[in-house]
């Protein structure tokens, strides 16, 4: 299964950020004469597509999956019935439908050329069978459990969706055999097919190393090594917990791919703050540089998390090469390595990529220092925490670590751990926008959950004078004459900053 990430943003669904708890999947498909993803994901990826949002679409001409929204996001995909929605509870996905069917009245429809829509069929229902079969896995659930995995029209019939019979009519009108319960129970056998991995170690989840460790570690192995690289240990944790991605798995792969910081017989050096060899895709390339230890440690957590998972990233992608990776292809560390994993995919080409990680692994995990605990915590007053020199001061009192930051413009509290626990906030200084639309609604708090005043802004020039997040948008913006009662308050999506 090829799964591409291709989240409609701009759809308000997505906008409006509602999240569920997973507890089944309903399959769909599109109900027109439509092959290609793109079309729905060109369209649907608006401002103004205010009707529909699923979690993703199956392409009728290669199987490839699009995820449109994150998994656990609530979609806009069965509309409701006289028990509620199913919108609340499962994952919608869409299937594509061939090109060569024209649809008459209510779900019926002519076929001009059967062979090519049996392919797609059969091709959009394979994809469907190993994309359930992966999401039922990622979320626990049984397939053949009561309700777990239904189509759109028993979802109808439970009384949670909207009146429709897909895909069933697809299916039953080409001829091709298929149905629910077999398509529940080939759900059922991918999962069991693909559960050879026992005892095998996901690259996402929480470290078991400790930032002592793995400063233990590195020393014993290279004595020489630089004081700014101990410093940036501690980011291989904060940035992996960011992304839920184990960082000690991180900084053992970076251990491999420069000789433990050595950097001897590496393509990277240390001044490129790039430190898994990154863009180093043949013999002789110089890969990837960063502009600090922090980006550099971030991109490889970000490319960590492309291969291991199909989540979207907590923070701006700048991992040059994530959008090459096939989204999900190795979920294990075992499976890095090309040559080891399933589909032929993974992070390098050379042979045992993923035991060499698990070795170093297992050797940090070993070293001394898992469960001690430093006996005083300090404060560190620096710029970030990468940046050792720009430090002021170590204090073991937070207050007196405030203090110092407050007397230096641009710095930060950083704790043990490098992650910063404080930051003077800037002052906030009004600013212009001018609003071009008529109607925009003024509500009396930040977000489209507050009650709208009844008024508008109407065309003209605003001045801004403070700002907030909030639900339906981006940010929003205190408008001036509200300022004393804080009770006027506009989305900036629909101003320009003057």
């Amino acid at each position: 299964m090829k799964l591409v990430e291709s989240i409609l943003t701009r759809n308000p669904c997505y906008t409006a950020g509602r999240k569920i708890t997973v507890k089944g999947l309903m399959l769909h498909s599109v109900g027109c004469p439509q092959p290609k993803s793109s079309a729905f994901i060109s369209s649907w990826n608006s401002p103004s597509h205010g009707s529909s949002c699923v979690h993703g679409f199956i392409d009728g001409n290669d199987g490839t999956v699009y995820q449109t929204l994150p998994w656990n996001h609530r979609g806009w995909h069965c509309g409701s019935g006289n028990k509620g929605s199913g919108n609340n509870t499962h994952i919608g996905v869409e299937m594509c439908e061939p090109a060569c069917i024209r649809y008459m009245a209510g779900s019926n429809f002519t076929c001009s050329n059967l062979t090519e829509a049996r392919a797609v069929a059969e091709r959009t229902y394979k994809a469907a069978v190993e994309l359930f079969a992966m999401l039922c896995k990622k979320y626990s659930l049984d397939p053949l459990a009561d309700g777990v995995v239904i189509s759109h029209r028993e979802g109808h019939s439970r009384g949670i969706a909207s009146n429709h019979g897909d895909p069933e009519h697809l299916w039953v009108q080409l001829g091709m055999g298929y149905t629910m319960d077999g398509f529940r129970k080939a759900v059922k056998a991918a999962m069991v097919a693909s559960s050879g991995t026992d005892g095998y170690t996901k690259i996402m989840g929480d470290a078991a190393a400790t930032v002592e460790q793995m400063k233990a570690y590195l020393k014993a192995k290279n004595p020489g090594v630089e004081q700014s690289v101990l410093d940036m240990v501690p980011l291989y944790l904060s940035e992996g917990k960011e992304e839920g991605v184990r960082g000690d798995i991180a900084f053992a792969q970076s251990c491999l791919e420069t000789g433990n910081f050595t950097f001897s017989g590496s393509a990277v050096t240390l001044s490129q703050n790039n430190f898994c060899g990154m863009g180093v895709t043949s013999n002789g390339m110089k890969g990837n540089s960063f502009g600090t230890p922090q980006l550099g440690i971030r991109a490889q957590v970000q490319h960590l998390k492309a291969y291991a998972s199909t989540d979207a990233l907590k923070n701006a992608c700048i991992a040059p090469r994530f959008k090459y990776v096939t989204r999900g292809c190795a979920e294990y560390v075992e499976w890095l390595g090309q040559k080891e994993n399933p589909d032929g995919k993974g992070w390098a080409a050379g042979a045992g990529y993923g035991e060499k990680i698990l070795s170093i692994l297992k050797g940090i995990l070993g070293t001394s220092g898992g469960t001690s605990k430093p006996a005083e915590a300090w404060y560190r007053v620096r710029k970030s925490w990468a940046d050792a020199p720009s430090q002021k001061g170590a204090f073991k009192s937070l207050n007196n670590a405030k203090k110092c930051a407050d007397e230096h413009p641009g710095h930060s509290v950083f704790d043990e751990s490098g992650k910063a626990v404080y930051t003077k906030a800037a002052v906030f200084q009004p600013y212009l926008v001018w609003v071009s639309i008529p109607d925009l609604n003024i509500r009396r708090g930040p977000g489209t959950d507050y009650a709208k005043t009844g008024e508008y802004t109407g065309t003209g020039t605003f001045t801004i004078v403070e700002e907030a997040d909030g639900k339906g948008a981006s940010r929003w913006g205190l408008l001036k004459s509200c300022r004393e009662k804080r009770n006027g308050w506009i989305s900036l999506d629909h101003a320009s900053r003057i």
